[in-house]
């Protein structure tokens, strides 16, 4: 006798968030980076209209929130456009940026009432923050930027991601909260990009759990995954079909399938950090 086993279905609907990874370039080298970004990637083959559409498609949709993401973001020649128009729709955006740079004119867009950043931070140490990213200095001016943003009342919201033995995330998320951030998620390296070691293969296991479950992504060549971290499972390409199709596909059921629930913890989801990143399943940062 065969045994069927109804496949759960997940309506278009149910996503809220759609991640848009518009570039893989970065000004940083981080050594977990997830899309392997560093200043000589490419911004891809996504258009500024490919984007347009996407985030039109998303509005029709109804999903609420648009995050602007790389690589870093802000160095896409487009991303304030794309960000203004995502607005125009009546969309939320959080853009996740790495703060390096943050030029004066950006602030006003920034403070924009239904604008949100979102960044990466490491170690209260200098010399261990700087070591993760690749690039000397990027501590003293990210840290800098996070205070400019609250002193000009930007939500921010922070990701530390454990990727060093002994690394200072504790002291980090200590600081953080010092400079007066409340959001804070924590979370190890996961493999992906980067932080695959020699002859391991990306898997579905590594997934925090929340890919598909609420969000997607869009990758810079087009590809539609169930969030950042699941870019090697794609479902389909928005430059050949459009977003509400593919999300309302048999792959994109498929995969949301194959991803493992959030695994048990002590702590809920929005615990803010108090779990060990070794533990916790807290997916939305940058990684």
């Amino acid at each position: 006798m065969t045994t069927f086993i109804e496949r759960p279905t997940r309506p278009v609907g149910s996503i809220q968030s759609l991640e848009l990874e518009i570039t893989g370039k970065c000004q940083l080298s981080c050594t977990h980076c997830l899309s392997e970004s560093s200043p000589q990637a490419t911004h891809g083959v996504m258009t500024l209209d490919d984007w347009r559409s996407v985030i039109s498609d998303a509005a029709t949709l109804g999903i609420r929130t648009i995050q602007i993401i790389g690589g870093e973001p802000t160095v896409h020649p487009h991303w304030r456009a794309l960000t203004e128009y995502a607005l125009s729709l009546g969309r939320h955006v959080e853009v996740y940026s790495n703060l390096y740079t943050v030029h004066d004119q950006w602030w006003e867009l920034f403070t924009h009432p239904a604008v949100t950043l979102g960044t990466s931070y490491y170690s209260d140490v200098p010399a261990e923050h700087d070591k993760i990213t690749g690039r000397n200095g990027s501590y003293d001016r990210t840290r800098h930027n996070i205070l400019e943003a609250l002193k000009r009342g930007v939500p921010i919201r922070a990701g530390i991601v454990e990727t060093l033995p002994g690394q200072r995330v504790a002291e980090a998320r200590a600081e953080l909260q010092a400079m007066g951030v409340t959001r804070i998620t924590m979370d190890r390296a996961r493999a992906v990009g980067r932080a695959l070691l020699p002859g391991q293969s990306p898997t579905l296991d590594e997934m925090c759990g929340r890919c598909t479950r609420g969000r997607a992504a869009v990758l810079p060549n087009g590809d539609l995954a169930g969030c950042v971290l699941a870019r090697d499972f794609p479902v389909g390409n928005v430059r050949e079909t459009r977003l509400g199709e593919l999300l309302g596909g048999e792959a994109w059921a498929d995969l949301a399938v194959r991803i493992p629930l959030p695994a048990r913890s002590a702590c809920p989801p929005d615990d803010s950090g108090d779990c060990s990143p070794a533990t916790t399943t807290a997916c939305g940062p940058k990684y």
